[in-house]
């Protein structure tokens, strides 16, 4: 509705994970460097955590989008899946036929695909999203998954990506051994305040903003203070400013703004 006023080419805000959108910060240069390196490098097991909202499956979606064509690449977004169903999705994914119900054949299928692969001179990286859901019997299905190797090198990288809950049940004694494969880990922090400015800037200039549009000093510390650095409020309550600015009939958006976005966000 707003973006013909705000002469935009598209939603500035919107909460999905489009990584033309990304705000690089340096821990988020950090953080795709080091998931990037461990996909190259066939460390095997790589844990990527950050709090709701933070981030973490737009940065993984660009590190899928930054990998060259002798990657390939699997994202699976939802971890409420049967063992059956986790191998079938992944399958699926990878482009590889699917026949019947039968777990053994699936693990046949995949380790013929990733030896084929791996004689190739390719690699292949598996991002599990949400991974703090995974069931017990899911988690070991996915340690099993790590056996899959050469003598030199694992022959599929997983990425776990979760929030700080996935942290805390890798520490759980059952699962010491899916633990002790995991190499490489890094835990995504909220923005800080000085970040909030240049992020809700760049954003404005990926979606066409001709600079007409800005947000005011105060505008900018009522966002600071509502969503205390989670991308994904930021997202949220400047979208419903630009709504109430749009009714406003104005390019500036101040407190006001702010206050009456976050109203109509419940808070």
């Amino acid at each position: 509705m707003y973006l013909k006023y705000y002469n935009l080419t598209e939603f500035p805000f919107s909460i999905t994970p489009d990584p033309r959108f990304i705000y690089w910060t340096p821990q988020h240069r950090e953080a795709f460097d080091l998931l990037l390196y461990g996909i190259q490098s066939r460390k095997g097991f790589i844990a990527f955590t950050g709090e709701v909202g933070s981030g973490k499956t737009t940065l993984c979606r660009a590190i899928l989008a930054s990998l060259g064509a002798d990657v390939a690449t699997a994202l699976l977004l939802n971890p409420s899946l049967s063992e059956n169903q986790l191998l079938r999705s992944m399958l699926n994914d990878f482009g590889l036929p699917v026949q019947g119900r039968d777990r053994l054949a699936y693990i046949e299928t995949l380790n013929a695909f990733l030896l084929r692969k791996n004689s190739e001179g390719s690699n292949v990286a598996l991002v599990i999203d949400e991974a703090q859901n995974l069931s017990a019997p899911i988690m070991e299905q996915v340690r099993l998954l790590s056996n899959l190797e050469t003598d030199q090198h694992k022959l599929i990288q997983i990425v776990l990506c979760g929030q700080p809950e996935l942290d805390k049940r890798l520490k759980r004694p059952d699962l010491r051994q899916l633990r002790q494969r995991i190499t490489v880990k890094y835990h995504l922090e909220p923005l800080a305040n000085e970040d909030v400015a240049p992020y809700i800037q760049h954003r404005l200039h990926v979606a066409g903003s001709d600079g007409r549009l800005f947000f005011e000093a105060a505008a900018l510390r009522e966002v600071q203070k509502y969503a205390q650095g989670s991308p994904r409020l930021i997202n949220a309550v400047c979208d419903g400013a630009l709504m109430a600015g749009y009714v406003d009939r104005t390019r500036a958006i101040d407190g006001s703004h702010i206050k009456r976005a976050i109203k109509l966000l419940g808070g």
